[in-house]
């Protein structure tokens, strides 16, 4: 099994800053893609920000130049640090790993569980 576990979420004022962390456990061989997603009541789910093992780096257009993600390989951890945060980024930010288990060939995404982000005043 593998399981990823978040942290960081919380309410924070229009401008200010949050940290995200997702780390994986598990029978763990591999982990491929690291990603960040987002879902605001009503609304589909959307990416925000994925990093592949080479450490190529994609984002959203909405949090270009306020989000940065990164990965720490040796802790199978993933970060999501949001700056200058908005209103329109309050959702419940999930993490997604694309992992290939021990003895297995294939990989497949895992998600954790979800940790809420709200801004405003």
């Amino acid at each position: 099994q593998v399981q990823l576990v978040e942290s960081g979420g919380g309410l924070v004022q229009p401008g200010g800053s949050l940290r995200l962390s997702c780390a994986a456990s598990g029978s763990i061989a591999s982990i491929y893609a690291m990603g960040w997603y987002r879902q605001a009541p009503g609304k589909q789910r959307e990416l925000v920000a994925n990093i592949n093992s080479g450490g190529t780096k994609n984002y959203a257009d909405s949090v270009k130049g306020r989000f940065t993600i990164s990965r720490e390989n040796a802790k199978n951890t993933v970060y999501l640090q949001m700056n200058s945060l908005k209103p329109e980024d309050t959702a419940v930010y999930y993490c997604n790993f694309n992992v290939r288990r021990l003895g297995a060939i294939s990989a497949y995404d895992y998600w954790g569980q979800g940790t809420q982000v709200t801004v405003s005043s």
